[in-house]
């Protein structure tokens, strides 16, 4: 993509950007290092010990506080951009944010922040420096520009999808009895990367077997596979920015009937969640699609999360496809759908598939077998 290209589309994201604003009833925005800055700018930072906030407003371009050091990808952008860098010595760092808020104007302004990303560190800055300003979560504002997502974001995420389940059929020859979770979570990591994910992963492989599959968010540990097990692994890659979360069941040689039984039933809750996705349907009417499933199959007490979330540049963004959530799916809404019954003590299973809203309904954008698998192959 040339510059000109990139121009545009930091253009367009910024004129939603102002909508948003306008209809949240913000004068402003002040962003940490993280996806949001970097899907308004394509700038990506570490959060470290030296702060780094953007602030965006109707009526300028975009004013960052950086360290020196960073002056580099500053240059790079492809629109204009104010700067207020500073040096070593935290002594110069509160002059530089008052510099950058008074050039901003938002001494007095209602300021949206996200909460899950500001840090106490930024945010120490920015009330020092405009301590007359309102600062408040943004978070809605935020959901409304990144929602939907365009034709490239969409090709990102696909190949993100496709180099996940490349990742994961190389890593099934290694499963076996005997081998621990840890194991095969770093064998999966190293796919991940070799079928070409890029360097930072959206989350560590989720590795459990036996009654750790029964705990949705369980890290890998030594436990070794047995015959007769479940093997949840829940996995993703991340392809210019953008995030694939899947999972997939398998059982480790023959497994007892009821462990076949929920295999099933979440096969069928989880194709009834994808039907159900299209434009104009309610998030909570996917979710009520697949729990019903499950539910009429009388494990409803032991399906015990929400049916998915929205999935781009983060693992876990809108749309939030649970319960009493309203909002309408639109096209180009990305989640994932993901039931589960888990059994405690035993064994658990989910599946989970990455789902895209299109003009006319919705497109699945993962294909593994969803099907209780035997493993060894």
């Amino acid at each position: 993509m040339n510059e000109t290209q990139l121009s545009e589309i930091y253009a367009q994201r910024s004129s939603r950007l102002t909508e948003a604003l306008a209809r949240y009833r913000l004068d402003a925005l002040a962003l940490n290092p993280g996806p949001t800055l970097t899907y308004l700018t394509g700038l990506n930072f570490h959060l470290m010990e030296r702060p780094v906030v953007a602030l965006f407003t109707p009526d300028k371009p975009p004013v960052i506080v950086h360290p020196e050091l960073e002056k580099a990808k500053i240059e790079a952008l492809p629109f204009p951009a104010t700067t207020f860098p500073y040096g070593e010595d935290p002594t110069e760092w509160p002059a530089a944010f008052r510099r950058a808020t008074q050039y901003a104007g938002v001494k007095a302004s209602r300021v949206g922040v996200e909460p899950t990303r500001m840090r106490l560190l930024e945010f120490h800055y920015l009330k020092e420096a405009a301590p007359e300003a309102d600062f408040v979560f943004a978070e809605e504002a935020l959901a409304l520009l990144r929602a939907c997502k365009d034709e490239t974001e969409i090709a990102n995420m696909r190949r993100a999808v496709q180099i996940a389940q490349q990742a994961l059929r190389a890593t099934l020859s290694i499963i076996q009895p005997g081998v621990s979770e840890r194991e095969i979570a770093a064998e999966l990591s190293l796919q991940l990367l070799r079928a070409g994910s890029d360097a930072e992963l959206a989350f560590q492989p989720i590795v459990s077997g036996g009654p750790n599959s029964a705990n949705p968010h369980a890290v890998p540990g030594e436990r070794r596979l047995q015959n007769g097990d479940l093997l949840v692994i829940d996995w993703g890659a991340v392809y210019h920015g953008y995030v694939s979360d899947l999972t997939r069941t398998f059982a480790i040689g023959k497994v007892e009937a009821e462990y076949q039984r929920i295999a099933d039933v979440v096969e069928q809750a989880n194709a009834a969640g994808r039907a159900a996705a299209r434009p104009g349907v309610a998030c909570q009417e996917v979710d009520h699609a697949a729990r019903e499933v499950i539910t009429n199959a009388g494990y409803g007490e032991y399906f015990i999360h929400r049916t998915g979330h929205g999935i781009g540049m983060e693992g876990h963004e809108a749309p939030y496809i649970r319960q009493g959530n309203p909002q309408p799916l639109e096209p180009g809404m990305a989640f994932t759908v993901e039931p589960g019954i888990y059994l405690p003590g035993r064994g658990g299973v989910r599946i989970e598939d990455n789902v895209v809203i299109t003009a006319g309904g919705a497109e699945t954008l993962s294909d593994l077998p969803r099907d209780l698998q035997i493993l060894p192959l």
